[in-house]
């Protein structure tokens, strides 16, 4: 298969672009590079370009050229998108609705999207399954929700088919350690607990021990780098075998507290964790935590790192690759 991997120099493409090369796709990696690392570009060929670009998408996607689409080019940090929602409307959406228009004038017809559990909000019951309510509360899950709902409508109009995955807290490195979480500045708890292992900052802040939780910190859903990309493969498949369109949600199943985070963290590391209380952060949920029986019964998708200790173990070999 030929694919274009839009976002793959990020954490989750570039993982996604080695799966792909690995498995023999031919692999074009498009990215502006404004997250995203030339060098984590492992496979295929890399293009360094902006979805803003109508012309550049019409000269890079032409008729015949790609069998499918993956899209993991977007803003996701929520509270950004609550100061400047404008920038997430029209990289998230806008942006999107351009790269689908430049597949359509060119006859590509199959889309795998990188959504997220931010499209359901408030959770109503736990574990979250596809038929919760979605009602995202802030400017980035809509921006998600959006394009969801704009891929219904190309499939109703253009028979574009996609499929919609719906992640929860991707986690984790290649456990090659080739690959890991490069994000300025970084806002995901797992490698900023690591980066207080490794000396880097000096503390990490819980951010309130009030939750209706079992240790009062907030429970969340943790699934694997690795194991999202056997997803995103086995959606593609879905597709190119005649699917229909579908979203799924992708989780561990498992839901691990704040504090259970920083506790496997020590054991794995070794190292003191210093912590610091913090209030509360607006829209934080007691409890996000996915239920995924769609994926594994319809696309046959089995988490292989199922494990916290797994999880934290590759993230951790990541961080300390790093230049300290």
């Amino acid at each position: 298969m030929n694919v274009l991997v839009v976002g793959g120099a990020g954490f989750i493409g570039s993982h996604m672009v080695k799966q792909l090369g690995r498995s023999g796709c031919r692999v074009t990696t498009l990215d502006n590079l404004s997250n995203g690392h030339r060098d984590a570009v492992l496979y295929g060929d890399f293009v360094q370009g902006d979805l803003a670009d109508k012309d550049l998408l019409a000269q890079l996607i032409q008729p015949g050229r790609f069998d499918a689409v993956m899209h993991f080019a977007s803003f996701i940090q929520v509270g950004e998108s609550v100061q400047e929602p404008a920038k997430y409307y029209e990289n998230n959406v806008a942006n999107t609705l351009r790269l689908l228009e430049a597949m359509r004038l060119a006859g590509v017809n199959r889309f795998v999207f990188s959504s997220t559990a931010a499209t359901f909000g408030q959770p109503l019951y736990s574990p979250i399954d596809e038929k919760h309510p979605q009602q995202p509360i802030n400017p980035y899950g809509r921006s998600k929700w959006m394009v969801e709902q704009i891929l219904d409508d190309f499939d109703h109009a253009y028979g574009l088919k996609s499929v919609c995955l719906r992640y929860f807290n991707a986690a984790g490195a290649d456990p090659e350690v080739q690959l890991g979480e490069r994000h300025e500045p970084e806002t995901h708890l797992i490698p900023l607990v690591l980066q207080v292992a490794s000396g880097k900052k000096p503390h990490i802040s819980v951010f309130g021990r009030d939750y209706d939780t079992p240790d009062g910190t907030c429970v969340r859903d943790y699934v694997h780098v690795a194991d999202l990309c056997d997803a995103h493969r086995l959606a593609l498949e879905s597709l190119i075998h005649g699917a229909d369109s579908q979203q799924y949600n992708l989780g561990n199943g498992n839901g691990y507290s704040v504090q259970e985070v920083i506790e496997t963290a020590r054991r794995v590391t070794g190292q003191t964790i210093s912590t610091v209380d913090a209030p509360r952060r607006d829209g934080d949920p007691d409890r996000l935590v996915a239920d995924a029986t769609q994926a594994k019964k319809v696309l046959g998708w089995q988490p292989q790192w199922t494990s916290l200790d797994e999880i934290v173990a590759h993230a951790w070999a990541w961080e300390k690759s790093l230049p300290q």
